[in-house]
């Protein structure tokens, strides 16, 4: 089995190099067979240039001028993807690379479809906010309202997904930014690529203040990137 690991990088010059060859110190030690490819999402600093120095064979980059989102920077890898399993992982040093591996065991054991790392897996080891907590909570009600997903974190930076179900849903996606997890989730379902479960991580991080002004803006882009896909799914029926 081949895992194809997307890795999306915004402005990461100074740890780059040091996630990827993490990364891949764990995937070594491991059973599968793998390549690495890094998105560079926009030419704003060196972290293409750190991300090439790199010398392995299993490790793409792509990088491009303009910054376009990480939800565009995921797909584009996946569309360059040659895995019988694709994933990705967010770029930076805060989520322990072997929550892939966890994925991994947890993608098999339930033959699953999508697998998704989630803050709120009981096994997790996490810390955040308690207005975090209650902003997930609220947020995950939405989601199941919205497009019957019963995942309990949608928008956390590691998921694993089937081949097929990407083959199928890809082509369809247009969300670049804030809600391109959900898009990704919610459309998959709705074709019957249902059998979508959680994993636990391993993640220490920083958590924004939500009441800074950028965080407030993203919680309400999020918010509204998320009514687009609900309307495109079950209003225009746009995705079918």
């Amino acid at each position: 089995m081949l895992i194809s690991l997307i890795i999306p990088a915004y402005k990461q010059e100074k740890t780059i190099r040091e996630n990827i060859k993490r990364v891949m110190d764990v995937l070594d030690n491991s059973r599968y067979k793998y390549e690495i490819i890094c998105v560079v999402d926009g030419e704003i600093d060196k972290t293409g240039q750190e991300a090439k120095k790199i010398n392995s064979s299993k490790v793409k980059v792509i990088e491009y001028s303009e910054n376009r989102g990480k939800g565009y920077a995921v797909r584009l890898g996946m569309k360059k993807a040659k895995g019988d399993v694709i994933a990705f992982i967010d770029a930076g040093l805060e989520l322990n690379p072997e929550v892939l591996l966890m994925g991994m065991e947890h993608f098999k054991w339930y033959d699953a479809d999508i697998i998704v790392g989630s803050k709120r897996h009981p096994a997790s080891k996490v810390n955040y906010p308690t207005q975090r907590k209650l902003l997930s909570f609220g947020y995950q009600w939405i989601v199941r309202i919205f497009f019957g997903l019963k995942v309990r974190d949608t928008q956390l930076g590691m998921k694993i997904f089937r081949r097929e179900v990407l083959e199928k849903t890809l082509p369809k996606l247009t969300v670049d930014r804030y809600a391109f997890d959900i898009e990704m989730l919610a459309v998959a379902n709705s074709m019957g690529f249902n059998r979508i479960y959680e994993s636990p991580v391993d993640i220490a991080y920083d958590f924004e203040d939500l009441t800074h002004a950028s965080a407030l803006k993203s919680v309400l882009r999020m918010f509204w990137d998320t009514l687009g896909v609900f309307y495109r799914l079950r209003m225009t029926n746009y995705y079918h």
